[in-house]
């Protein structure tokens, strides 16, 4: 991570970026591609036209990995060229985990030909055929005439596959919620999720909050977690009278589990702890039109970009402001995201086919950032947010997915719960490997770094019944009668093959964001490791005495609590009042089961 983040911590931010940021990104009628790079083993029957002055533009050429496929014309197709047709189907739609997009009248080198109306009706119901087969349904998510070569009208068609999921393994996306209190996060999550639009006094926002001073305050301090579910033709399941959360489990074919994370700054462990801990595939900035990028949200802007979080931007409250406000607070926006600690890539959203088009590049590119301006009063843009969510495609790589399943099981426990007539319940993320009903784990470290035996007795995820759980799903898991006290937050559970490294002392790599004065020896800092949140103290900092404000280290740390376990490699972040930085752990120093406690403070 460049040190320039820093600015974002402690300092000033500079307006400007380098000569590639120069504007922001504008979205193409045509929509998003397939990722760079050409087709490695697949090729297809695509003709290679020549350059003419008219042509339309081109896509980036179809890759083969991943799940947009470009068709130029599917019209009555033999037995054989169906099947075929159908497996290539199911292989997009696993490499989307269940969803896939077709772009009708495109050719494999992403020319636009397009086609006349008989043919791309006749090509939609072969598509609808091939989705039958499978199990699928598809929705028509835009048309465009194309300019190309002749006296007929000739249309290109994106169409969305999405599988119906079985056995509970639907397609769930966790987005984080950050920004400044006050912005209307919440308010903004209880629109989306319930329907019904704010009355501008918070009202909407009142079925999220968890605790009586929440409700009291108007003010997130914990971390709550709200459901959006889209049907397998792209509609919202939520909107209906007595919906429960099993009810839309049940009918959704993909859910956006939002994490509500607090906004007023004496709450940021909280925040940190669930965008280190619940693993979310991405998050969602919000910032209030009229008052701008204010408070804690250049920090939170600074812990997404740090943790490698990419987010998209949502500008709310446009029906308090006069256009000329909201058109400020978004040339601001802009200018943050574009100086060098951010290097991101603006695109303003102002229509449905600018939604599809920044789900997709938001997809592809890490750098680019859409930026949405929503009213949760008047309604204004919501539904671009919809569809933005609604076409958003997993972030992560389906072959990554399964090296993950093939590992051994490790699942973080962030949360404890005691369920009457059920016994102990944690709450977690499964990090990889496969977890099932019955499964024999083992949970620690304890504060003598030992693990001890327990049994899963059931799964639950989004509150419905599940019972295989997968490398990257979220879920809750009961252990009968286990002794609850025997349990704490940062602990994992794993199989009993791992033999898993525990460590009072470990070293990292570290950048520091910011320090008022100088870091030393024997500086105390809270430290987040993923699920794990402790104290520890600064024994050594190698081939120097000191660090200041964005300087890089190697810097030996040591718990002053428990032992944890940590790994090579993982993530780290601390902080102590305005003092921020972050890293990666270099090295562990494993202790036997035992040591634990001679080995952890002075």
């Amino acid at each position: 991570m460049d040190s320039r983040v820093s600015e974002l911590f402690g300092g000033c931010c500079r307006p400007g970026g380098g000569p590639a940021m120069g504007g922001t990104l504008k979205a193409r009628g045509a929509g998003g591609s397939s990722g760079c790079g050409g087709p490695k083993g697949k090729k297809k029957n695509g003709r290679n036209r020549g350059s003419k002055a008219n042509n339309p533009p081109y896509l980036p050429p179809e890759a083969e990995d991943g799940n947009i496929e470009y068709k130029l014309k599917l019209v009555n197709p033999s037995q054989y060229r169906f099947e075929h047709l159908v497996t290539q189907m199911k292989w997009r739609l696993q490499e989307g985990r269940g969803e896939a997009v077709y772009q009708i009248g495109v050719e494999d080198n992403g020319l636009l030909v397009g086609l006349a109306e008989e043919e791309m009706r006749a090509s939609l119901k072969t598509l609808h055929r091939m989705a039958e087969k499978v199990g699928a349904d598809i929705t028509v998510i835009r048309e465009r005439e194309v300019d190309y070569d002749s006296d007929m009208p000739r249309k290109i068609t994106e169409v969305l596959v999405r599988k119906v999921p079985d056995n509970q393994q639907f397609l769930d996306l966790r987005v984080a919620v950050l920004g400044n209190v006050d912005s209307g996060k919440s308010t903004l999550l209880g629109v989306l999720t319930q329907g019904e639009l704010d009355n501008g006094r918070g009202r909407a926002r009142l079925n999220l909050f968890r605790h009586l001073h929440e409700i009291q305050s108007g003010r997130t301090s914990s971390i709550s977690f709200e459901i959006l579910g889209f049907n397998s033709k792209g509609e919202v399941v939520n909107y209906s009278d007595s919906r429960t959360a099993e009810e839309i489990c049940e009918s959704s074919s993909k859910m956006i589990t939002f994490i509500d994370l607090a906004g007023h700054h004496k709450y940021l462990h909280t925040t940190i702890f669930g965008l280190t801990s619940y693993c979310p595939d991405c998050a969602l900035l919000l910032v209030s039109a009229n008052t701008g990028i204010a408070g804690t949200t250049r920090e939170h802007l600074g812990l997404a970009l740090a943790l490698k979080v990419p987010f998209f931007v949502v500008v709310s409250k446009v029906d308090l402001c006069a256009k000329t406000t909201v058109e400020r607070t978004v040339r601001q926006l802009e200018r943050v995201l574009k100086q060098p600690g951010c290097h991101k890539v603006p695109m303003l959203v102002t229509s449905e086919d600018d939604a599809v088009t920044a789900a997709q590049q938001f997809a592809q590119s890490p750098n680019v950032t859409p930026i949405f301006t929503l009213s949760s009063v008047s309604g204004e843009s919501l539904d671009l947010l919809k569809v933005f969510l609604n076409i958003l495609p997993p972030l992560t790589n389906s072959k990554e997915q399964e090296e993950l399943m093939q590992q051994l099981t490790e699942f973080q426990v962030d949360e404890i719960y005691t369920v009457p007539e059920v016994g102990t319940v944690v709450g977690g993320t499964l990090s990889s490997g496969i977890c099932r009903e019955g499964d024999q784990l083992v949970v620690g470290p304890t504060d003598d770094g030992c693990f001890l035996e327990l049994r899963v007795c059931s799964i639950q995820r989004n509150r419905s019944a599940c019972r295989v759980l997968r490398a990257g799903q979220a879920a809750t898991l009961a252990l009968g009668d286990f002794d609850r006290a025997l349990l704490r937050k940062g602990m994992v559970m794993v199989s009993p093959e791992m033999n898993p490294t525990i460590c009072s002392v470990f070293e990292a790599e570290i950048v520091l964001l910011f320090h008022a004065t100088t870091f030393r020896r024997g500086f105390q800092v809270t430290v987040h490791v993923g699920n794990v949140r402790q104290t520890a103290v600064v024994e050594k900092i190698h081939a120097k005495d000191k660090l200041r404000t964005g300087e890089k280290a190697v810097v030996r740390f040591r718990f002053l609590k428990h032992p944890e376990y940590l790994k090579v490699g993982a993530k780290l972040l601390f902080r102590e009042g305005v003092t921020k930085g972050i890293g990666h752990v270099t090295d562990v120093q494993a202790i036997a089961a035992g040591e634990a406690q001679a080995n952890v403070g002075f």
